[in-house]
C-alpha cells in the first residue's frame, strides 16, 4: 500500500482534474494496510493472480495489489474508445456521420451490428453500443474510423497515461498470456485514466456525464465488483473476459463508485485464473465481487 499523492498531482495537472464532492477522512496506515492484506487473502484463496487498484479522486489516496503488473484489457478498453470518440466530437463536430455496416464486420458478440447489416449507423450509435453492449464489431469499426489501435494508444498518452497500450483489434487483442505486453495496462494506470475520463477535463461536462451514464447502464458487471457494493451506491463499469487455452482465463472490471457524502472512487480489477475456465465461471466473477467488498470498506 502507498498513499500515491505525487502521481495524483501530476495527473491532475495534466488533465485539469477538479472535483467538487466532499473528500473523505484519509485512511491511517494501519487501516490501509489491512485492506491491502484483504486483497492478498482474496488472491490466495482464489488460486489465481489478482491485480487491483482503488483511487480516491479527491485525496489521491490509493491502495492495491499487484498494481503495476500488466494485464490484458479484454473488452474494458471500450470505455476509453467511447471516450476517444466523444473527444473527437468536441474537435470535429457532431457524430452524425454514418458508416455502412457490412456482413464481414460481424464477429462473435456483435448484438448491435449484426441486426443492422446492410444499413448504416452513426459514430455516436457505435460508441454507445461499444460501451453499453460491448459490441465487438462496433469497437472494430470505431477503431478503423479513428485510426486503429495506434490511435487508441496515442489517446492514452495524450491524457497522461504512459502505460496502457492497444496493439490489435477484436478478437485478437484478448490473447494476452502472462508475459505479453501487447494490449495491456496496469491497475494503477487504468484507475487513474478512468478518473481523468469520468471526472477530469479530458471531456466536456456533457460528454463526461454521457460516458458516466453509459457506464451505469452497462449491465455486464452486475456479478463482479458491483455485486460487492451497497445497493444504494451509484456505480458504473466496463468488464472484459478472455478465455484462451494457453493463458488461463482473464476476468476484468474497471469503473467508478459514488458513495453518498464523499468523493468518487475509481477502480481497476483483474483476475487471471490458474487454469482455463469453461465459459464464464461464477466463481471467478465472485472473486471480483469480493474485491467490491474491500472497496466498500475503503470508501467508508
Amino acid at each position: 500500500m502507498t498513499l500515491d499523492r505525487r502521481a495524483f498531482v501530476q495527473g491532475s495537472l495534466a488533465t485539469g482534474l477538479a472535483l467538487g464532492a466532499a473528500a473523505c477522512v484519509p485512511l491511517d496506515q494501519s487501516s490501509a494496510g489491512r485492506l491491502a492484506a484483504n486483497l492478498r487473502i482474496i488472491e490466495a484463496h482464489a488460486g489465481g493472480t489478482l491485480g487491483v487498484e482503488f483511487f480516491d479522486t479527491a485525496s489521491g489516496m490509493s491502495i492495491g495489489h499487484n498494481r503495476d503488473a500488466r494485464f490484458g484489457h479484454c473488452s474494458s478498453f471500450k470505455t476509453s474508445l467511447a471516450a476517444m470518440l466523444l473527444q473527437y466530437r468536441e474537435r470535429n463536430g457532431d457524430l452524425v456521420r454514418e458508416v455502412e455496416l457490412r456482413a464481414e464486420d460481424v464477429l462473435g458478440h456483435s448484438p448491435f451490428v449484426a441486426v443492422r447489416v446492410g444499413q448504416s449507423a452513426s459514430l455516436f450509435e457505435l460508441a454507445q453500443a461499444t460501451q453499453r453492449l460491448s459490441d465487438n464489431a462496433a469497437a472494430n469499426i470505431l477503431l478503423r474510423e479513428l485510426g486503429g489501435p495506434e490511435a487508441m494508444t496515442a489517446f492514452w498518452r495524450s491524457i497522461g497515461d504512459d502505460v496502457s497500450r492497444l496493439d490489435r483489434i477484436e478478437p485478437h487483442l484478448n490473447h494476452v498470456p502472462p508475459g505479453e505486453v501487447r494490449d495491456t495496462t496496469t491497475p494503477r494506470a487504468m484507475a487513474r485514466t478512468l478518473a481523468r475520463l469520468v471526472y477530469g477535463d479530458v471531456l466536456r461536462e456533457r460528454d463526461r456525464s454521457l460516458l458516466r451514464h453509459w457506464m451505469i447502464d452497462t449491465s455486464t458487471g452486475a456479478r463482479r465488483v458491483r455485486a460487492g457494493l451497497p445497493q444504494d451506491w451509484q456505480a458504473g463499469d466496463k468488464t472484459g473476459t478472455s478465455i484462451w487455452p494457453d493463458m488461463g482465463s482473464l476476468y476484468v472490471d474497471i469503473g467508478f463508485v459514488e458513495p453518498a457524502g464523499r468523493a468518487p472512487i475509481t477502480f481497476a480489477a483483474y483476475f487471471r485464473t490458474a487454469e482455463r475456465t469453461d465459459g464464464i465461471d461464477p466463481q471467478a466473477e465472485a472473486v471480483l465481487a469480493r474485491v467490491g467488498e474491500v472497496l466498500t470498506r475503503f470508501a467508508a
